[in-house]
């Protein structure tokens, strides 16, 4: 089948805070039944002294992507290290997590996070991270085209995904217009964040523009449908997609479990010195 897009939406400025020197939601986290298994994208530079300072979560995945600069993280566990430009940190909460996500010494970090859900059966897993080289990622190239596959597939490029909860990622650059056609399969749910150029997507051709967003929906068939993308301008998006969740939701400032219940058990053992244990 081929894949329509069912909606196109801008983002939200929201602008500099004591953590970001400017921030947009790419997507909040409030419409979860239409962006499942996604829960929220947003994007942010900042450079010192600002950052995200030492913080906790439960119950989802985190996939931070470097757009440009480079990104110092640690974590409970001891884990240390930077992420330079075109790098991707996949990152499972799980039980527990603590970690801090900062500038790397003079450099401004401009990042995309993606908040990707955890079934119930996986919410109180054992934390986990991989950490992703852009040298590491394979690339189809096309005429006038490039798709970095950093999980998924692209033609003949194959990556295994980095998340416990199945995904793909592609780094999607098109010059202007250039057509290519992407798999993706039929019972994923997706989106691609326009990050530069226009171009028309889909069966429908819908008219999508920098910044924006399309979504696509899971079809009735098996095997994998077919994304048209068809580059008006100079293009480039990031295309994430997997399969729904279909379970409630409850939030908690950075945890997200299924009921309310269970977020107030993770702040208690938040604040009771039990939750990474």
């Amino acid at each position: 089948m081929e894949k329509s897009i069912t909606r196109v939406h801008g983002v939200i400025p929201r602008g500099p805070s004591e953590q970001v020197h400017d921030k947009q939601i790419i997507f909040p986290p409030d419409d979860y039944q239409n962006t499942t298994p996604f829960l929220m994208l947003s994007e942010d530079w900042f450079g010192a002294p600002r950052g995200f300072e030492t913080h906790p979560h439960r119950g989802m995945q985190t996939v931070t992507f470097v757009v440009d600069g480079a990104l110092e993280h640690r974590d409970h566990t001891g884990g240390h290290g930077v992420l330079r430009e075109g790098d991707v940190q996949w990152m499972t909460a799980g039980r527990g997590v603590m970690h801090s996500e900062m500038p790397h010494a003079d450099e401004i970090a401009h990042t995309l996070q993606l908040w990707l859900n955890l079934p119930a059966k996986m919410k109180m897993m054992p934390a986990r991270y991989l950490n992703q080289s852009r040298d590491e990622v394979p690339a189809q190239t096309g005429v006038g085209t490039k798709v970095l596959v950093y999980a998924g597939r692209a033609g003949e490029e194959v990556m295994p995904h980095g998340s416990d909860w199945p995904m793909m990622m592609l780094d999607i650059r098109a010059e202007a217009g250039r057509t290519l056609n992407t798999e993706v399969p039929a019972n994923y749910r997706g989106f691609l964040y326009v990050m530069q150029g226009s171009a028309r997507l889909g069966v429908n051709a819908a008219a999508v523009s920098a910044p924006a967003v399309a979504w696509f929906d899971p079809s009735s068939g098996s095997g994998t449908d077919n994304l048209t993308i068809a580059a008006d301008e100079p293009f480039r998006a990031v295309l994430c997609a997997g399969p729904p969740i279909d379970e409630p939701v409850a939030f908690g400032g950075p945890f997200v479990m299924n009921t309310q219940d269970e977020i107030r058990q993770a702040f208690v053992d938040y604040r009771s010195g039990k939750f990474l244990g």
